[in-house]
């Protein structure tokens, strides 16, 4: 039986929304939805908040969470969960940012199926795109899968790129939930930053420059993660219309 622990790194400071995992969602933190949206799925041995300040922490105790702290600065969440994985014993790990507190147990089956094949080291989600709007949008990253569904390429451009239509009729979007198997996580966090993540600000090319390959599975939608005050005000209407259904 393989050891799988979830981690959910967690940075209070946020460019688009400040302190948006100590928001309060109907009496309970974003943080905290999102945790117990985990644990509520049973699929995992353990799970860990990676806090990098005492706010988060305290937080995560107030609800009698798992936690551990890490360095301040790092260059992605994958690299914060490393910090701490060096430290736990698990077989396979599962990186869930702490702003998906509508994070679905389908979705995080999906991934961590991938590693019945013992080829996987990586797997991540991808659900298809039709909206033009969506395609054309760098917040909405997109990527490119070989036959195998291994991913080519991740992008914030439109790709593929249509040569007679422009944007494509088509197009498959990244759903942010990474599992790693534990060494690999641990060699990803070794590698020095990559030039296309430079370039792209996506970690996931740092592992395909290095030539760590991502499997793929697909899911038929994703829930809302909370980026901006326009995502948060749609999460609040959200749970309303549960609440009253």
């Amino acid at each position: 039986m393989k050891k799988i622990i979830a981690l959910i790194p967690a940075r209070l400071e946020s460019t688009r929304l400040p302190k948006k995992l100590l928001k309060d969602l109907y009496g309970r933190t974003v943080l905290r939805r999102t945790y117990e949206a985990v644990q509520a799925s049973q699929l995992f041995d353990e799970v860990f908040v990676v806090c990098d300040h005492e706010d988060l922490s305290r937080e995560v105790a107030s609800f009698e969470g798992q936690f551990i702290m890490s360095i301040a600065e790092h260059e992605s969440g994958s690299d914060r969960i490393a910090e701490a994985a060096k430290k736990l014993d698990a077989d396979i790990i599962v990186n869930i940012q702490g702003d998906e507190p509508f994070i679905s147990k389908e979705a995080l089956q999906q991934v961590i199926r991938l590693f019945d094949r013992p080829e996987v080291e990586v797997g991540t989600l991808y659900l298809r795109i039709d909206d033009p709007e969506k395609i054309a949008n760098p917040s909405c990253v997109k990527v490119v899968m070989d036959q195998q569904g291994r991913a080519l390429y991740f992008s914030r451009a439109a790709i593929p790129f249509s040569r007679d239509h422009g944007l494509p009729l088509q197009a498959f979007q990244h759903v942010g939930v990474y599992a790693f198997r534990k060494e690999t996580l641990l060699r990803f966090a070794s590698l020095p930053v990559s030039g296309l993540e430079q370039i792209e600000k996506l970690e996931n090319l740092r592992l395909l420059e290095n030539g760590i390959p991502v499997h793929l599975a697909p899911v038929e939608h994703v829930g809302l993660s909370i980026d901006t005050q326009e995502d948060y005000e749609k999460a609040l209407i959200l749970l309303s219309d549960r609440s009253s259904g």
